[in-house]
């Protein structure tokens, strides 16, 4: 008996090791990054991604810790997203200071010619497969740098990337608390300083659940979401500042949030044809892949036909753009709803009058609209104080990055550091 409990408790230790391993850190690598002389002397950088954070709600609510936060450092008027204005995306162009068509994460979903597959969000196998992943994320570029880096969720930090994770990182569970994920950061920053991450990046979702579900508009809700995740980062405030360590807090979003009227949702299913076209939907832009020997304005002509409260282009014409997209996954022909519409399915469009819910939050279009504008601010040793800048495009945030960690900016980006280096003391 004696023996066999022995077996079933080592048995158990050896499943928690595997858990523990996975969950956090060194996948794919035998050798974990430590910091290299030149790295122990450089400042550290923590990147807060705080989802569907619209740019107005901090002035709207005054949270008192990011209101300090904010006092005491950096902010823009507002971040403005890459279209399409989605979460993976935008979550990526941050920490590559590419855009979408060039680092490839065109959207939540997209098809993708090279591997013959729809990348899915929600498909773990695409979301770990490093090769979607195009340019070098911030964390790639510390490790190429000798610089230990951590990641509790940000989009990209779970694949191998150039066969490369962040030296610890966890594989996403949104039913982790914020105060799980605030405590784990604090225990990085306590670790001995040749395994320290310099560059910590983390991820919260709890504004982008709130504002899809009772819309940006609901002050009772909106309100009570910012005023929870508001003390979580205060206790992160308060516990990085405890360290004594010259750390510089980048607090930023994807996107902010539009509000849409339920009864403006058009059905995907009313414009789908499997026999000429594959369609990729992402609520606020739908992309046309033509079937092999299917003419391409013939096809054109037909859906403007069906155009009813959307508009119909080709790739290369369609509005919301920064630049004439050239990434052959966008499909040839876009479909995009006009301003308060948005495509869903018949499914959930049922699902939501059956509920009588008659206002949503919805984000993904033209970056034009501010209301689909995130946020920007930054405090620490290498910021100046109270100081407030106009809007930028989030491209711009990987340089500055860059910046404070003492790293070499690539070439090959499409953000500027001059854009916003005079956030920088």
């Amino acid at each position: 008996m004696l023996r066999k409990n022995f077996i079933y408790a080592l048995a158990s230790i050896l499943i928690a090791i595997v858990l523990s391993c996975k969950s956090s850190s060194n996948l794919g690598s035998s050798t974990p990054t430590t910091n290299s002389k030149a790295s122990l002397e450089k400042p550290y950088v923590i990147l807060i991604s705080l989802d569907g954070f619209r740019w107005d709600y901090v002035e709207k609510y005054k949270p008192p810790h990011l209101s300090n936060f904010i006092k005491n450092g950096v902010k823009a008027e507002s971040l403005i997203p890459s279209f399409p204005s989605k979460t993976f995306p935008n979550h990526y162009t941050i920490a590559t200071g590419m855009y979408p068509d060039k680092h490839g994460i065109i959207g939540n979903s997209f098809f993708s010619y090279k591997k013959n597959t729809t990348y899915k969000l929600g498909n773990r196998e695409t979301v770990e497969d490093g090769t979607f992943y195009g340019g070098t994320p911030i964390w790639i570029l510390a490790d190429k740098n000798q610089m230990v880096s951590a990641s509790y969720f940000f989009v990209g930090s779970e694949a191998d990337i150039q066969g490369k994770h962040p030296t610890y990182y966890k594989i996403y569970d949104g039913s982790i608390k914020n105060e799980t994920r605030v405590t784990q950061a604090l225990n990085w920053l306590a670790l001995p300083k040749e395994k320290r991450p310099h560059l910590i990046t983390m991820y919260f979702s709890d504004m982008d659940d709130t504002g899809h579900d009772f819309g940006p508009n609901n002050d009772t809700e909106i309100k009570k979401t910012l005023f929870e995740l508001d003390k979580n980062l205060g206790d992160l405030f308060k516990g990085t500042a405890a360290t004594g360590l010259p750390i510089n807090i980048v607090i930023v979003s994807d996107h902010g949030m539009m509000e849409l009227k339920t009864e403006n949702l058009i059905p995907r299913e009313t414009i789908k044809n499997d026999s000429l076209y594959v369609t990729i939907d992402n609520g606020a832009i739908v992309n046309i892949h033509p079937k092999k020997n299917v003419d391409i304005d013939v096809l054109l002509k037909n859906l403007k036909q069906k155009e009813a409260h959307f508009k119909v282009y080709k790739t290369e014409n369609t509005p919301g753009f920064e630049y004439t997209p050239q990434n052959k996954d966008w499909g040839s022909i876009q479909l995009i709803p006009d301003v308060g519409y948005y495509f869903s399915s018949k499914s959930r469009i049922a699902s939501l009058k059956e509920k009588n819910i008659d206002k949503i939050g919805i984000h993904g279009p033209d970056p034009k609209y501010k209301d689909v504008h995130g946020i920007f601010y930054a405090n620490g040793p290498g910021f100046k104080n109270g100081y407030e800048t106009a809007s930028f495009k989030n491209i711009h945030i990987y340089p500055i990055l860059c910046k404070l960690l003492g790293l070499d900016i690539p070439n090959t980006i499409d953000g500027k550091l001059e854009e916003l280096k005079d956030v920088l003391k």
